[in-house]
């Protein structure tokens, strides 16, 4: 199985639009490849509080309507990363996965939103619960940015069958210890891969860490890169997540 993590330079400079094409080109890079992972929020940036509301769109809006057609045309999974989303009158920072046909097969709202200096919780509303989806490959579970510190919430996936975390996230530089940390703690404890897509850049102020991952499930960094714009690769085994759960089984022998 071949992943990309697809970690975009965001800055001020271009139109939502622009940004939607340029990563559609980057993704063409990618042909080949069996999985592909966008960040968090990579259309409009996470610290640009004010076009929240103006630049948000539906399900099956302009951004997502797009990672789907080059995930058809690719034939390969996208996780769009996330974009904020208008549904019923409120607003989410919801994320996306397509299957092979551009078929959408999974969505996740942001259950932990983030409230240090930052307007998320003032403008958002926080998703209702986890979401893993079956695939070809095994059950990826979706997760975004501030949700890795919390790790209660991924043990509620892998209770339901996990062999895929994917994180998109707009994670700040200069926290990079907790990032890497805390990239590789979720994928060991709950023996499954880790695949991260963090933003690089910045905006409004704001400077994005990069530093995207795939992690293994005894929590190795099999592949990564620095803070500047890349695209992180790796040819990895879904079937190892099932040989260490069975070596090690770390899950059935918790407790509590």
């Amino acid at each position: 199985m071949k992943v990309a993590s697809i970690q975009l330079e965001l800055n001020d400079s271009r139109t939502k639009e622009q940004v939607v094409a340029y990563a559609l080109s980057m993704m063409d890079k990618c042909k080949g490849y069996d999985l592909l992972i966008l960040p968090e929020l990579w259309n409009i940036g996470f610290a640009n509080y004010d076009r929240y509301y103006a630049e948000s769109e539906p399900l099956d809006g302009y951004t997502a309507s797009a990672i789907a057609g080059k995930a058809r045309e690719l034939g390969a999974y996208v996780h769009g990363g996330s974009f904020v989303e208008a549904r019923d009158g409120k607003y989410y920072n919801t994320s996306v996965l397509f299957d092979r046909t551009g078929k959408l097969i999974g969505t996740y709202s942001k259950l932990h939103l983030f409230t240090y200096k930052s307007r998320e919780p003032e403008l958002l509303t926080p998703g209702s619960g986890i979401s893993v989806i079956d695939t070809e490959f095994g059950r990826m579970g979706l997760s975004t940015c501030y949700d890795l510190r919390f790790p209660e919430f991924y043990r509620k996936m892998a209770d339901v069958g996990l062999d895929f975390i994917l994180v998109p996230a707009c994670w700040p530089y200069p926290r990079n210890e907790a990032w890497e940390v805390l990239n590789q703690a979720r994928a060991l404890e709950n023996t499954c891969y880790l695949i991260s897509c963090n933003a690089a850049g910045g905006q409004a102020g704001s400077m994005y860490l990069g530093h995207s991952k795939v992690v293994d499930p005894w929590g190795t960094v099999v592949a990564g890169t620095s803070f500047r714009e890349a695209i992180v690769t790796a040819e990895i085994d879904p079937g190892l997540v099932k040989r260490v759960q069975t070596a090690f089984p770390v899950l059935k022998d918790r407790v509590l």
